[in-house]
């Protein structure tokens, strides 16, 4: 039997909303190993839709990260691309003058210490194995937009995007490709209590492109860095939130 030679793409958080589109658009072309936390119903479906191997993982847990690493080669043996996409909303939105340490403590672990050690040790094994591999990093405007209501979820953000640029600048020269993509407002169930109140600020002109975002938009911008027509772009940021980023008078 001929050995499978399609790459190799780690996604995290993929069972639901940014990261399953990622995991259905990627399927296509690669074996994909897709991560959870809590919803294994969610995960289960995405593999019978898509094929892709599921594994538990709580990316804020430094045992959970090993883990899903030590799956992803132990069913496919490689590993060519990482998508870190996990991460959660704080789970009350209060002004930061009320905001607790608590909230900051789980939100910066799982948006912002997950990804950047999870990519510590892909990036190891890259190197190791002399792997001209990917990585992504999914993280929000709220890296630049100010939310005085989520402060806690904005500075996860914050960091995560300057986690990228370190990693896309210690592991360019080695053939390691890093990227951040920005998403807007996506249309998911992290949303989901606020999507009426965003689809009135858009029609309002919150966006030069009057539309909500889909999971999918996402998806085909990992595409186009999983198929190489980025690759002399290391350490881009991608914005895809239809032209929020754009400042005009």
């Amino acid at each position: 039997m001929t050995a499978d030679p399609r790459p190799v793409a780690l996604v995290t958080g993929a069972s639901r909303g940014i990261g399953r589109a990622i995991a259905v658009e990627l399927a296509s072309t690669h074996r994909v190993v897709a991560t959870y936390r809590g919803r294994r119903d969610a995960a289960e479906s995405l593999a019978a839709e898509t094929g892709a191997a599921i594994v538990q993982c709580d990316v804020s847990v430094a045992a959970d990260r090993q883990a899903a690493l030590d799956f992803t080669l132990a069913t496919y043996g490689r590993i060519d691309l990482l998508v870190n996409n996990a991460g959660m909303a704080q789970r009350e939105r209060l002004d930061v003058l009320e905001a607790t340490e608590g909230s900051f403590d789980e939100i910066i672990a799982v948006n912002l210490k997950g990804a950047h050690f999870l990519t510590q040790l892909v990036a190891k094994h890259m190197l190791a194995k002399g792997t001209q591999g990917q990585i992504v990093f999914v993280s929000s405007i709220s890296a630049f937009a100010v939310s005085i209501n989520r402060a806690e979820y904005c500075i996860s953000k914050a960091g995560l995007s300057m986690s990228a640029q370190v990693f896309a600048n210690r592991l360019a020269p080695e053939g390691i490709l890093v990227f951040e993509i920005q998403p807007g407002v996506i249309r998911t169930d992290m949303i989901a209590a606020v999507e009426k109140t965003y689809e009135e600020k858009i029609a309002n002109g919150l966006l030069p492109q009057r539309r909500m975002g889909e999971g999918r938009d996402i998806a085909r911008a990992v595409r186009a860095i999983a198929d190489g027509h980025l690759n002399y772009c290391a350490g881009q940021v991608l914005h895809v939130d239809g032209g929020f980023h754009l400042r005009s008078l």
